[in-house]
């Protein structure tokens, strides 16, 4: 019987497929069963579709010997038809194998290449593979060259337009957002290099992927790095530079460490806490995902002082027993007592984590108290203050335990030794992300040698004494900062005696060019409003401005609120209204061009070409963020643009 003639009605032959030869690329709904490299699959086919392949198979015709002789008397049937397909027939007939299939002896007969397939279609193929003139695979190679190399002015121009909008706005505003800063050029040049072409999964030296080993290198540079920036001893300390984010840090610790449905507490998020320490809003919907898979119970600062009440703080511990401790957060301009969270966890029998997000730059500088004397875990985002890449990292304990601490249930195992550092690796991969942003890292990596020099000491310093100005300026104005003040790079500004809200003042501040944010704050009977805004200042600083630049953006900030008190009287609070009147308003073009005028004496770290002018000391360079003069500080040159 022959099985390679298909039927009329469907177009498919059965036949087998040659491996000597080259395969043609699997159709959909293609089953191909392969042997050995040099036998013969069996293959179903359309003959429809294999008139596009490149490569058509060579079918093969399988038949039974009991009716070998109906077969010759078919194919002389149509030889008196067709001469010269008898003479074909008759040709392949040398070309007949014979074998068995579940005992029943079967022959083989090939067909001739040149039916196996139209030959006007399909472009000549050999054992080889493909014969292709050498100006045919020099064009291919271009077509991809030619957009591959493009620039992204070229390649894109729209994005690459927006982009240039974006680097304008940066470079004319004034940038006060305490989360934001600038990072160096080389930083920059690590994210945009050819490190974001490569998988890594897993861990240094236990890779899922080939071609790592550079990588590796990379990578525990990176770790030993961390732990060199915050003093911190390799053999009692460990550390994971892969997280995206300190909100993915954060989630891994508790994957790591919790079961769903385990308890957690933090700071609340309208006193300042982080969404991703647990977040309800007053409807009782759950925010973030710590809320969705763990139960979180808040605590709370004073509405009066604005700072942690920690007697509550431990009474609510001691009653929700939580597993995790969290201390830090988002907008507390204050120092965190460490000692008493340490109190406090010992007492309910939790892991003590700190989120050091905000203010890892000022404790890498030790302008601020460290948590890593009291804590267990410690995560951070790798930008803000540390002016590092946006990402984040986990610093957490191994090793033996302190005596003091070893019975306690719930840090680690309950043994003598911490064993976070398996859980949170794991956690980190597979259980949350998949590859490591290498680029990422190998940024981070910059900044962090960045970090453990004098000169970025000095730059922190230098950030805490234009925060301290600019809350002095502001209170010498009559503004209300809650807690009275700050001791570290962010203040926060209570507007409700200015009769605005956080959420038109942060319009009206945009409108001029300044970017800063909206806080909720508490009334006297410790309601929650959003009548306050947050203000930063290490990206300004890191564009090298100092007390007296700070005195002028508090006048700015006046000037702000002063428009935004008339535009609310002439056209009402509403959003829609308020809008309406910041549209075309004269007081804010003039305001915004004094500000555009200002931020430009400043040079924006990374951007191309900027000179730094100074004066005062006769020091030059690009890209810069201190002056390494004589006197071992700021000079208070100002950076001057193109």
């Amino acid at each position: 019987m022959d099985l390679s003639q298909p039927p009329t009605n469907n177009g498919l032959s059965l036949g087998f497929l040659s491996h000597a030869s080259a395969a043609p690329p699997p159709l959909k709904n293609n089953r191909s069963s392969k042997i050995t490299d040099d036998s013969i699959s069996f293959q179903i086919e359309s003959r429809i579709q294999s008139r596009l392949l490149h490569m058509p198979s060579i079918p093969l015709q399988l038949m039974d010997q009991q009716i070998e002789n109906n077969h010759h008397h078919h194919h002389h049937h149509h030889a008196e038809n067709n001469s010269d397909e008898n003479k074909d027939n008759e040709e392949d007939e040398g070309k007949i194998e014979e074998f068995r299939i579940l005992g029943h002896p079967m022959t083989l007969k090939r067909k001739r290449e040149s039916d196996s397939g139209s030959s006007t279609t399909s472009p000549p193929s050999s054992s080889k593979g493909f014969r292709v003139s050498s100006s045919e695979m020099e064009s291919r190679r271009n077509a991809v060259r030619a957009w591959g190399n493009q620039s992204l002015r070229d390649a894109d121009p729209d994005i690459f337009e927006i982009m240039e909008k974006e680097k304008e706005r940066q470079y004319k505003g004034i940038e006060l957002i305490a989360s934001e800063n600038f990072v160096c050029n080389a930083v920059m040049e690590a994210l945009g290099s050819h490190l974001t072409n490569k998988y890594s999964e897993g861990m240094p030296g236990a890779r899922y992927y080939g071609g790592n080993q550079y990588i590796d290198e990379i990578e525990t540079l990176c770790c030993e790095r961390a732990l060199a920036a915050f003093g911190l001893d390799p053999e009692s300390w460990g550390v994971n530079v892969q997280p995206y984010s300190c909100t993915s840090a954060n989630f891994a610790v508790y994957t790591g460490l919790l079961l769903p449905g385990d308890r957690i507490m933090g700071l609340d998020t309208p006193s300042g806490g982080n969404t991703s320490h647990g977040c309800y809003l007053p409807n009782g919907r759950k925010v973030s995902g710590a809320s969705i898979f763990f139960e979180s119970l808040p605590y709370k600062v004073n509405p009066q002082t604005g700072c942690v009440d920690y007697d509550k703080l431990e009474e609510k511990a001691l009653d929700f027993r939580p597993k995790i401790l969290i201390c830090g957060g988002s907008s507390y301009p204050r120092e965190w007592d460490y000692a008493r969270f340490r109190q406090i966890a010992d007492k309910c029998g939790a892991v003590l984590l700190c989120d050091m997000a905000q203010i890892s730059g000022l404790i890498a500088a030790k302008e601020c108290a460290s948590p890593f004397e009291y804590c267990d875990i410690v995560t951070s985002t790798t930008h803000k203050s540390l002016r590092g890449p946006r990402g984040g990292i986990i610093f957490f304990r191994k090793g033996p335990k302190p005596r003091k601490r070893g019975m306690l249930l719930n840090q680690g195992d309950g043994g003598d030794r911490y064993d976070f550092e398996e859980k949170i690796n794991f956690a980190v991969f597979p259980a949350l992300q998949g590859g490591p942003h290498n680029n990422h890292i190998a940024a981070l990596a910059i900044a962090l040698k960045q970090v453990a020099t004098p000169e970025y000491k000095m730059y922190m310093q230098q950030v805490k004494k234009n925060a301290r100005a600019l809350a002095a300026a502001l209170l010498r104005r009559n503004c209300r900062l809650i807690t009275g003040g700050t001791d570290n790079h962010m203040l926060l500004w209570d507007l409700r005696n200015l009769g605005l809200t956080g959420k038109n003042f942060e319009k009206v501040c945009e409108f001029c060019h300044i970017t800063l944010n909206k806080v909720t704050t508490f009334d006297d009977n410790g309601n929650i409003t959003p009548g306050g805004v947050r203000i930063g200042t290490p990206a300004m600083t890191s564009r090298g401005c100092l007390e007296a630049d700070f005195e002028i953006m508090a006048e700015f900030l006046l000037r702000a609120a002063q428009i935004a008190s008339s535009v609310q009287r002439e056209h009402g609070k509403l959003p829609k209204s308020f809008l309406k009147g910041l549209e075309n308003n004269k007081e804010i073009i003039d305001l915004r061009a004094r500000v555009e005028s200002f931020a430009s004496q400043f040079a924006m770290p990374g951007f191309d070409p900027f000179v730094l002018s100074i004066d005062s000391c006769g020091y030059s360079l690009h890209d810069a963020w201190f002056c390494p003069c004589q006197a071992g500080m700021f000079c208070g040159s100002k950076l001057v643009g193109p």
